[in-house]
């Protein structure tokens, strides 16, 4: 009814332009209707903090040969620009994942609710939340990494070098889809005992052999790459995987870890296109069945995760795109306030000045609570490109949200972000708040078990949609 509607309206202005240009003696107006040209433009920014800033655990104390990046694509002729952005940090919570929003949109010319921002999770990173540092110094306590100088800095680079990217937006004639299995890097963290609870979690590092020998569990082998080109070059590569990026941290050094240096051997192979890396939903995955922790194992799980992204290039199969087939479709959803967050004991905690209250995470759970109440909402949102649809998903989302994805759209090229807004923090199954384990166990997680019906009722809406 709302496109009959637009339909019946854009038909109406159609032949108001006509009648208004015969009576004026005007020259005939011509309704033939023009092609929009799709065009593309790509930014990258430093995003590594200095020396003695604070990262999500540790202060920084050197510095690696790569550093973290913040990067991403403005898609340009489908209606407003379309903003897709990664940042090699932990997270980007509440306000602050509002401000990154913000400051994009208003460099791109278009509406936040057209902006996708993502963490890739690696802990040697920045942490970011705007909101959980203002609760902090409110209470007069350190807001230790939530500090946010050299986060609104990256901000302001990040801004810039989006608007100074427009005039060189290149055209967009085709479209690139392709996929391959990657070997010996994800398993599932969660190892259910015969009464279904969760027995061990198997860490992103796990010394134990004996845990590291279970099968893989439910897992996403497959890493998806889109790629967008100019004829026949590539501009922009995009890849999408599900795991944690960790293979050991708590260095000093901010570093990208095995998926940053997966892309940077990808970027060294494919020198004309930047690679851009989004973590899907792998909020219960990770490398621990391949990673004893041992620092070279960084290197081996990147090659395998490289080999991975080079065979999906090498399957990949292009073909003609139109900025008529793009399409950006958003769900607006409260999420469900996880039940042992108690708003009450948490505003009492940081009017008594508690350390524990800033050490905890507590200013981000209280954030997103007050949030909650507020009525605020979190953006599902879908990428259509063609045949292939992108969904963006908040949190560390369990895999089995990006599998239920792929399974609902077989006929469809599906690839998942996760780790948008991080203020949820783990979002597992229905059946996972029941089975015990770290991720849904206070206080890992901040919303309650129904948060399943939400977002796959948000995601499915969003899958079945037409382009």
């Amino acid at each position: 009814m709302q496109m009959l509607r637009f339909l019946l309206v854009a038909a109406c202005g159609c032949l108001l332009m006509i009648f208004c240009a015969v009576a004026l003696d005007s020259p005939p107006v011509s309704i033939a209707t023009v092609p929009a040209t799709l065009r593309i433009a790509t930014f990258d920014v430093d995003a590594t903090p200095p020396i003695g800033s604070m990262m999500a655990y540790d202060p920084v104390t050197n510095r690696w040969d790569l550093g973290l990046r913040a990067r991403g694509i403005v898609l340009l002729g489908a209606g407003e620009p379309i903003v897709l952005c990664a940042v090699d940090w932990i997270g980007i919570a509440n306000e602050g994942h509002d401000a990154f929003q913000t400051a994009l949109a208003r460099a791109a010319g278009t509406s936040p609710q057209r902006v996708a921002v993502h963490s890739l999770h690696q802990h040697d990173a920045p942490d970011c939340d705007f909101s959980a540092e203002q609760i902090l110094k409110s209470g007069g306590l350190d807001p230790r990494q939530y500090e946010s100088g050299f986060q609104r800095q990256v901000i302001a680079r990040l801004e810039t070098a989006l608007r100074e990217a427009l005039p060189r937006a290149q055209p967009v004639t085709h479209l690139g889809l392709g996929t391959a299995k990657v070997e010996k890097v994800a398993s599932n963290r969660r190892i259910l005992g015969p009464d279904g609870k969760v027995r061990d979690t198997r860490w992103t590092a796990t010394t134990d052999p004996k845990v590291r020998a279970e099968p893989e569990g439910v897992i996403d082998p497959m890493v998806s790459l889109v790629s967008f080109w100019n004829g026949d070059q590539p501009v922009a590569v995009l890849s999408y995987y599900a795991t944690h990026p960790q293979s050991y941290y708590r260095t000093g050094l901010p570093n990208p870890d095995f998926p940053g240096i997966a892309r940077f051997f990808r970027q060294l192979a494919v020198p004309a296109a930047l690679p851009i890396h989004f973590n899907g939903a792998g909020g219960n995955i990770g490398a621990g069945k391949y990673n004893d922790g041992a620092p070279e194992n960084r290197v081996v799980l990147a090659e395998r995760l490289a080999d991975g992204m080079r065979r999906a290039w090498e399957n990949t199969k292009r073909e003609p795109i139109v900025a008529s087939e793009v399409s950006w479709r958003i769900e607006s959803v409260a999420l469900p306030p996880a039940k042992y967050l108690d708003q009450a004991k948490l505003e009492a905690q940081l009017q008594a000045r508690n350390p524990k209250f800033a050490v905890e995470g507590n200013a981000s759970k209280l954030a997103w609570l007050r949030r909650c109440q507020a009525g605020h909402k979190i953006d599902l949102a879908c990428l259509g490109l063609g045949r292939a649809r992108i969904l963006h998903l908040p949190g560390e989302a369990f895999v089995e949200y990006q599998l239920a994805a792929k399974a609902a759209r077989p006929d469809l090229f599906v690839a998942v972000a996760a780790y948008g807004d991080y203020a949820p923090w783990y979002i597992g199954t229905a059946i996972a708040y029941e089975q015990g384990g770290y991720e849904t166990t206070p206080p890992a997680s901040n919303v309650a078990p129904e948060v399943e019906g939400v977002i796959l009722t948000a995601m499915r809406k969003l899958l079945q949609l037409p382009p």
